[in-house]
């Protein structure tokens, strides 16, 4: 028998909605929460000092192969070992290693108080380059130093690393007097030790690396608050230093004259430009593959040196060259950041000084090959071959590494992922790190611009 009890009647479904405006905004609110997490991400304390890092490893070790693609051929031209560059280049690699870490783990005391020990060596080294017998000319420029068999050493490298150093630390010492309001005491000593610096590199002829150390001494100022008109004054001085330098070397009006070249011009004077251009428009978006260059076949120079972004463009296509200018990207937005969420003077003027070194030196080399700006004869930093500029390069990274640890957020980070007992040890108990954290949130980043 039928039951005369009536079923519940379900609720009648809302009618669906049709048209694009909620999955628009689901979409928008999922791109939100991305950009959020993006942000904490990018706000974490270990940030920069995880960017330095592996920025600086991957750029090394790509630049050691494309190092081992590009100077094969050439090791074989001069009748040597395929990997006669390349080992030369992996021992620098290792050595430099050894110098980063040892940068990295010492204090900052340490740091500024080899500033004017390494500042009265390097100019003996520099002097010394110029002494007959001592000094060593490599395609043209005297600015080499030969040590024992194979091995050259060039002093002006380690000059960058040295004016960064001492340049910091003495800026520090007069801002920590508050004499920096004063322009004598912000130029004197600072840019005649600088110009002393850069006369005995131009005594050798080595316009590329006066170029660079001209761009850590307008760091340095611009970093020290230097005003407008004293800024401007000191660049007008070296503009006209370096217009007279030019126009007195036909090598580098010749340099000049080939901007925007499409032939090589007479007595082939643009062919290491014209070929450049040709390797990268070669290339393709993803290269014709490793150690399928044609360029590095004779018809560009130095393509493991100066033109080795060329040569990976050819090979590794513009997927690689982008690549290569994020990772340089990276690294001097990280050293920014430690630049400017510092509360110490010096290292807010050493880690500003490292990052406009090597940001620089890229731009000019990577401008250089792209037929923008002319051929400096800088290497790329990390990427290029050459020990002597790899190694304070290195040391540099060391030190921007030992400063992105030193901030008070990061330092309680990397300690509290240390074993209990390394904890123990360092003196510090969790509720210090937990009160070193809270201390660094509210604390104010001083120095940013």
């Amino acid at each position: 028998m039928p039951s005369t009890k009536s079923e519940p009647r379900r609720p009648a479904r809302a009618p669906r909605r049709t048209g694009g405006a909620p999955r628009a905004g689901a979409r928008g609110n999922t791109l939100r929460r991305l950009h959020g997490r993006a942000l904490r991400a990018w706000d974490r304390p270990l940030t920069a000092y995880y960017l330095i890092l592996g920025s600086a490893a991957l750029i090394t070790v790509l630049g050691l192969v494309m190092v081992f693609s590009a100077s094969m051929i050439t090791a074989l031209k001069w009748d040597l070992p395929s990997t006669y560059y390349f080992r030369k280049q992996v021992l620098a690699a290792l050595i430099g290693t050894a110098l980063l870490l040892v940068a990295s783990r010492m204090p900052v005391k340490l740091h500024r108080g080899l500033a004017y020990p390494m500042l009265l060596g390097t100019l003996v080294l520099l002097v010394m380059v110029q002494i007959p017998g001592i000094g060593h000319a490599v395609n043209g420029n005297q600015n080499w130093i030969q040590l024992f068999g194979p091995f050259q050493l060039q002093p002006s490298e380690f000059a960058k690393l040295v004016l960064i150093l001492w340049g910091a630390d003495l800026l520090a010492r007069k801002s920590d007097r508050r004499l920096l309001t004063q322009w004598k005491h912000m130029l004197v000593p600072l840019v005649p030790v600088a110009f002393l610096l850069l006369g005995l590199i131009m005594i050798g002829g080595d316009m590329g690396t006066a170029i660079i150390l001209t761009a850590i001494l307008f760091g340095l100022l611009w970093l020290a608050g230097a005003p407008t008109r004293l800024f401007a004054g000191v660049l007008a001085v070296a503009g006209a230093i370096g217009v007279l330098f030019i126009a007195t070397s036909p090598n580098r009006m010749a340099r000049l004259a080939c901007l925007g070249a499409t032939e090589p011009g007479p007595a082939d004077l643009c062919w290491q430009g014209l070929h450049g251009i040709y390797a990268l428009a070669s290339g393709g978006l993803f290269g014709s593959g490793l150690g399928a260059s044609v360029e590095k076949w004779g018809q560009l120079p130095e393509p493991h040196t100066d033109f080795i972004f060329a040569i990976t463009g050819e090979e590794l296509g513009l997927a690689g060259t982008l690549s290569v200018v994020a990772l340089f990207a990276a690294l001097g937005y990280a050293g920014i950041r430690v630049a400017g969420r510092t509360e110490d003077p010096f290292v807010r003027y050493a880690a500003g000084g490292v990052t406009t070194w090597i940001t620089a030196q890229a731009v000019v080399n990577i401008g250089a090959v792209l037929g923008l700006l002319p051929i400096a004869g800088v290497p790329l930093p990390l990427f290029s071959y050459g020990g002597s500029a790899l190694l304070p390069t290195m040391f540099a990274i060391g030190l921007l590494i030992a400063f992105a640890r030193e901030e008070p957020a990061a330092r309680a980070a990397l300690a509290m992922r240390q074993p209990v007992l390394g904890r123990k040890r360092a003196g510090r108990s969790v509720k210090d790190e937990k009160t070193m954290r809270r201390r660094a949130r509210t604390t104010r980043p001083s120095g940013e611009r």
